[in-house]
């Protein structure tokens, strides 16, 4: 008479002998019971003549029920001619493979090879990218399985929500990290290179908001020294159009870079946060740049040192003072005095650039204090920083300024040209 099935009741009820010893239920599935009271459901099968054993899990973690289920798939399995422990082992591979191909695993690998590359900061912005617009969607799927049709969603979300440089710039991020997945044999092509037709073209003559117009840079002048917010933030914005150089080397700047008593105060800007390549930054030939200061500029930073002068920063962070101003202050405080829409930090530099050259100036003068490059063999063999001409420029950009800012009433003295 065959032996009757297991019961949970039965499987409950059984004790730990000194020796190991089962309990069958059908077709060659038993649970073994070992002394030390652990319980394990096992599958014995032959297969080409062979005995064989299938571990399918232990008590109770693995009920009867799921035991059963398990048994019967592998009784499939052997039915067919294949082994169900190989498969098991096969599947497992497969898997380990499907993970190690990843969307996101092979991405990571791409921006391990780049790093060296990048400064951290741009480091951190392709990684956050990733992040953000793809890995949540793509990031599990094996990198060679994707196609048009899982991309297309990706870059047409953010230009759709109006970010269209945002979303030229992800297609381009997911074609590069397609590139490598082919270059490193797990993918066959590059499906985000398919969708460059895909996205509208970029403005070319994109620009910064900025104000040319020198009755309105008067009232935009006046309406900073108006600004009631604090301090450091006032002489932020105060120095912003007389030093017209990247936002950053406003908020990042460091009182240990300034020199305002010698005859020719001047601020050298350390290539760490200059707009260059990471082999410049780090170069340690590569030169600061110089932004002479003008008495006005000067006399804001000897009130300024008053505050912030035993610190790090000219302009510490509101909540950290140990770290500089956060990348938005300046450009909520545009706003705060009402300029939102037509000027954002970046503005000043078009501001100045426009205005200087509108009044007179020489534009190789204007241009190496706004630290471009030159372009062509004049920039290559003409290492000249024009430094004499940019000192005379920036006190007469400082006091052409206070003439706007006193506005009707105020003598406007016009920058000459001058000759070579």
């Amino acid at each position: 008479m065959p032996p009757m099935p297991l019961t949970d009741a039965a499987i409950r009820a059984a004790k730990p002998r000194a020796k190991p010893f089962k309990l069958s239920d059908s077709g060659g599935l038993y649970l073994e019971i070992a002394p030390s009271g652990g319980k394990w459901w096992r599958y014995k099968y032959r297969l080409a003549g062979r005995e064989k054993r299938l571990s399918l899990g232990t008590y109770p973690d693995t009920s009867l029920a799921d035991a059963r289920d398990r048994h019967a798939q592998a009784r499939k399995l052997v039915a067919q001619g294949i082994d169900p422990s190989a498969h098991r082992k096969a599947e497992k591979a497969a898997n380990v493979e499907r993970v190690a191909n990843s969307f996101e695993v092979v991405a990571r690998e791409w921006l391990a090879v780049k790093r060296h590359e990048w400064t951290e900061k741009q480091h951190a912005k392709e990684q956050a990218r990733l992040e953000k617009h793809a890995f949540p969607f793509i990031g599990r799927e094996p990198v060679g399985s994707l196609g048009v049709r899982d991309i297309r969603p990706l870059i047409e979300r953010p230009a759709k929500a109006g970010h269209l440089e945002q979303a030229h710039r992800l297609r381009y991020q997911l074609s590069r990290v397609f590139q490598f997945a082919v270059a490193t044999e797990r993918a066959e092509r590059d499906p985000a290179g398919d969708l460059r037709a895909v996205l509208p073209a970029r403005n070319k003559n994109r620009h910064f908001a900025t104000i040319t117009d020198p009755t309105r840079v008067g009232e935009l002048l006046r309406a900073i020294d108006g600004f009631t917010g604090t301090f450091p933030v006032a002489c932020a914005l105060k120095l912003a159009p007389l030093w017209f150089c990247r936002p950053g080397e406003i908020r990042m700047a460091e009182w240990a870079h300034f020199d305002l008593d010698g005859s020719d105060p001047v601020y050298r800007v350390p290539p760490a946060i200059r707009k260059l390549r990471k082999n410049e930054k780090e170069n340690p030939n590569t030169q600061p740049h110089l932004i002479p200061l003008a008495t006005q500029a000067l006399a804001i930073l000897r009130e300024l040192q008053q505050l912030t002068g035993r610190g790090r920063y000219l302009f510490p962070g509101a909540r950290d003072p140990k770290r500089h101003m956060s990348d938005g202050t300046i450009n909520a405080a545009i706003a705060r005095i009402g300029f939102k829409g037509e000027l954002v930090g970046h503005g000043f530099r078009h501001m100045a650039s426009t205005m200087l050259n509108e009044l007179g100036y020489r534009p190789e003068v204007v241009e190496r204090q706004l630290s471009h490059k030159v372009a062509g063999v004049e920039g290559v063999y003409n290492k000249s920083q024009l430094i004499s001409e940019r000192k005379q420029m920036m006190q007469a950009w400082a006091d052409y300024l206070d003439a706007l800012k006193a506005g009707p009433t105020g003598k406007i003295t016009p920058i000459k040209r001058r000759v070579a």
